[in-house]
This record gives structure tokens, sequence and C-alpha cells, in this order.
């Protein structure tokens, strides 16, 4: 349903979004996540027709959005980040209009427009001007407004921004109600939402794709997990005890109040050290009060990939520029 081959947006001297290629199939709930400033909106600007790519392409159900745009947009239900509506019409005033310009024709706009408020889940404040809904009324203003001509695709850009967390958990209940009859690609930085929803997530950062797959897939291919030890010994004691073991890194131990020392390590993936961890322990006499295997979060595959990464391709920068250090005879001054 929407397919990306190699879009690049510029800006000037900006790269706003470098190479980026993934596809959407039907059906899908796909999150588009990254961090502020990383290239979602832009990327779905040109989707929408917003913006023109400098490079690449872009199709929306078999049409080019650059040589075919009328027809790809016909396919599309957008929800932009800040809703555009008029705050002195009615809400029912207001989709009417809307369905109109998009061409709903006149002896279907009642049903369509009804369709799309119950769907919003807006009903109740049809009568409401715009201008005096809630923020979160007026996201699902600016659904209804996306599904009113029934688009097969929706295309929302921070669907929850602003709202407090009844409001967050009303819309995102309304997305995972459409998912029935719509593709949807979605973009946020809220992790949780994300994962809450989607079935597939992309993630982008400083305008190109990091990861593409379903989220606990992602996470658990991706990033490592945790082992925590809580035992009945010394701090030093833990120490020893988990030092040495084959792809586990030992974490610092810290001791409480209650005689127990505690200890969180991280392991290598494709390593599984509690049996060995077990045994040492049960050799040296300490009793273990608690070994379990913490998995890893999407907030930590998150951070590996974007700022992780950012820091690891800056530290290996930095190696590559640093100027050698100069070995004994070399010193600046003394003859060879």
């Amino acid at each position: 349903m929407i397919r990306v081959s190699l879009l690049t947006k510029r800006f000037g001297p900006t790269v706003a979004v470098d190479g980026i290629s993934f596809h959407v199939s039907r059906g899908e709930v796909v999150g588009f996540l990254g961090p502020n400033g990383a290239g979602k909106t832009t990327t779905l600007r040109v989707l929408t027709g917003y913006h023109a790519a400098t490079e690449g392409s872009a199709t929306i159900a078999g049409h080019d959005v650059a040589t075919a745009s009328l027809e790809a947009r016909r396919q599309v239900g957008y929800l932009p980040e800040n809703v555009p509506i008029y705050p002195d019409l009615r809400v029912i005033e207001y989709l009417r209009y809307r369905a109109a310009l998009k061409g709903v024709p006149g002896r279907e706009l009642r049903l369509a427009v009804d369709r799309a408020m119950d769907k919003a889940g807006i009903v109740e404040v049809a009568r409401k001007l715009c201008g005096h809904v809630s923020r979160g009324y007026r996201q699902r203003v600016g659904l209804a407004d996306a599904l009113v001509a029934n688009p097969p695709i929706l295309i929302l850009d921070e669907p929850t921004s602003g709202l407090d967390p009844n409001q967050r958990r009303r819309i995102k209940q309304v997305v995972r109600d459409l998912a029935a009859d719509h593709t949807i690609l979605f973009s946020s930085h809220i992790l949780a939402e994300v994962q809450d929803v989607s079935s597939r997530i992309l993630v982008i950062h400083r305008g190109r794709l990091r990861a593409d797959g379903a989220p606990q897939e992602l996470v658990t291919t991706s990033a490592r997990y945790h082992v925590r030890v809580v035992a009945k010994c010394s701090a030093a004691q833990l120490t020893e005890a988990t030092s040495g073991i084959a792809g586990l890194e030992a974490g610092v131990a810290t001791t409480g109040g209650d005689g127990t020392a505690s200890m969180r390590c991280a392991v290598e993936r494709g390593v599984d050290p509690r049996a060995e961890l077990g045994e040492r322990l049960l050799r040296a006499g300490i009793a273990v009060l608690e070994l379990k295997v913490e998995q890893p979060s999407l907030e930590e595959f998150f951070y590996a990939v974007t700022e992780g990464t950012d820091r690891s391709e800056e530290a290996a920068l930095a190696a590559a520029t640093a100027p050698a250090q100069a070995t004994p005879g070399e010193v600046e001054g003394d003859e060879p």
C-alpha cells in the first residue's frame, strides 16, 4: 500500500531525509518512531504531497506521489500534528465542508460524516463549535476529517501530541479499532504508544532508517538483556561470584540494609549464564533470594540505535582522527 524507495529530502544544505526505503503492506499498523527532528514529519509530508522529494520515489496504493499526486492523495487520510480546523464552525458543519472538498458525493455526504464521527468517537460533540472542544476532541475531529472520505490508508502525525494520559488512551483505542479497516502509518516519539498499537515499527534517526521490524523481535534480537541477582552475602562475595562468567558483564554490587547484596548484569545475546551463576553461588554457600532475567525494553533498543549509535560513531571518528602517540625516540626535537 505504501512503498518508499531511496527517498531523500533536502532543504538547502540540510538533509532532512537521507535515502530511506520501506514498505507498508495492506492491513498493517506501522509506527514511525524517532527523536524530535529525526525526519518523521518530513517523510509523511512527502507521502501526502505537501513536499516534493529531492531524490527517490514514493507510491501510495500503486500511485506515484510525484507523477500521480491526485490519485495518490485520494487513497490517504492525513492527520497532521497540529489540526487546522475552523473554530467558528460546528464539528458537523466542518466535517460536511471537508467531505465536500474531498469529493464525497452529495447523496453520500451525510452518511460519510456520520460514519467518520462514529469511528473517531465524537458523535457527542457534533453540535459544538470546533473552537469550544477540548484538545483531545480536537485531535479526534482531525481524525474524523482524515476518515470522512473513507480512504484505505491513514497517515497520522503525532496523533496524541499534547494530550493528557486519558486522552492518549482514548486515541490509542480509536487507532486499534481503525486497524480492522485501514492500513495505518503513524509517527510518534512516545515509545509506549508505538509498542501498544503497532504490529511493526520503523526507527528513523538523523534522516536515516535505523531499524524495521516487529517491536518484540527488534528488542530481543538487537538489545542485550540483563540478569538481576539478590543474595544473602556481602557485595565483595557477590562480585567474586559473578566475575569471569563467559557472556556475563558484571555490574556494581550494592549492599542492602538486611545483609543482602544485589547486582544487575548485562548478558550477551545467545548466552544464558544463570545455571553457572547459580552453581557458583551454591558452592559458595550463598543463599540466593532472587535470580531473574530482565528482558530488554523498547526504550533500551531505541537508545541503542539512536543516541547509542551516535556515541559509537563519534568515538570511532575521534579514534581515527586522533594523532598517533609518539614512540620513544620520536619526541619532537629528538634526532632519529
